[in-house]
């Protein structure tokens, strides 16, 4: 079976593609979104997702046969509260997931009852629209090593190779006090471009020690006062292994760039 890409995917705000406003202003993102299965080599046996709406004192993965939606959004209408994606989970992908992890001896833990947030059900909805595609959600860790989250995705690049898809869902840029401010643009694009040029390292080595460093890159903190959305990212790039990154595209909503990349495509 051919080797499959790993993925990071700016998911945008909330539940976006229910709300005809915000369908239009993300109308980039949706058609990209909605193209994704083209790339990929084959068609997927499942997806293994690393939301930044999922963390957890140690890394946990999801083992639910059926998982239910987690709508962890406040203020938008009342019918995105009833929005449902019914995928089905994959237990023997999240048993694998436990078993990788163990050989690079990361702990981790269960959770039968996690489900689909919209850092998941949003890019899965368009990528994969009749629910049809085993979904496995893989949490971040509390903590917020970014090494130990590159770790994580190195011990889970295998998967890679038995079908799995490996998707980071985030936000390059995620501050919830300048959405829709003048002065979060230059910020935003002054982040991603250091990210950019990152996962565009050939050599991984640097590429990942980039990633590691990333409070030290221009406006890091004004980008992510917290990097609960930028975490996927190291794990995708972690599974990448000495595969180069390269952007996907970058659409413009808020006043922010979102930036969504490929590795190994």
């Amino acid at each position: 079976m051919t080797r499959f890409p790993t993925f990071f995917l700016s998911h945008g705000g909330g539940p976006w593609p229910f709300m005809d406003d915000r369908r239009v202003q993300y109308a980039k993102t949706a058609q990209e979104f909605s193209r994704l299965p083209q790339r990929l080599p084959s068609r997927p046996k499942a997806v293994l997702v690393i939301t930044g709406h999922w963390e957890t004192e140690q890394f946990t993965v999801s083992t639910s046969a059926h998982p239910p939606m987690v709508y962890d959004y406040y203020g938008f209408p009342e019918h995105t509260y009833h929005l449902k994606y019914p995928a089905p989970g994959e237990p023997a992908l999240a048993a694998r997931v436990k078993e990788l992890l163990g050989r690079a001896d990361v702990d981790c833990r269960e959770d039968a009852n996690q489900g689909f947030d919209h850092g998941t059900f949003v890019p899965l909805g368009l990528m994969y629209p009749n629910a049809d595609m085993p979904i496995v959600l893989l949490s971040l860790k509390s903590t917020y090593d970014p090494a130990e989250h590159i770790k994580v995705g190195q011990a889970l690049a295998a998967l890679r190779d038995e079908g799995v898809l490996i998707v980071g869902s985030g936000l390059t840029y995620h501050n919830m006090r300048g959405f829709g401010r003048a002065e979060s643009k230059p910020v935003s694009y002054e982040f991603e471009a250091y990210l950019n040029e990152a996962i565009g390292q050939p050599d991984a080595a640097r590429r990942n020690a980039m990633l590691i460093d990333w409070q030290n890159a221009p406006s890091a903190r004004l980008a992510h006062p917290r990097e609960d959305h930028l975490l996927p990212l190291m794990v995708a790039a972690g599974a990448a292994a000495s595969d180069a990154g390269h952007r996907l595209f970058v659409d413009e909503v808020a006043s922010v760039a979102m930036a969504s990349y490929e590795f190994g495509g």
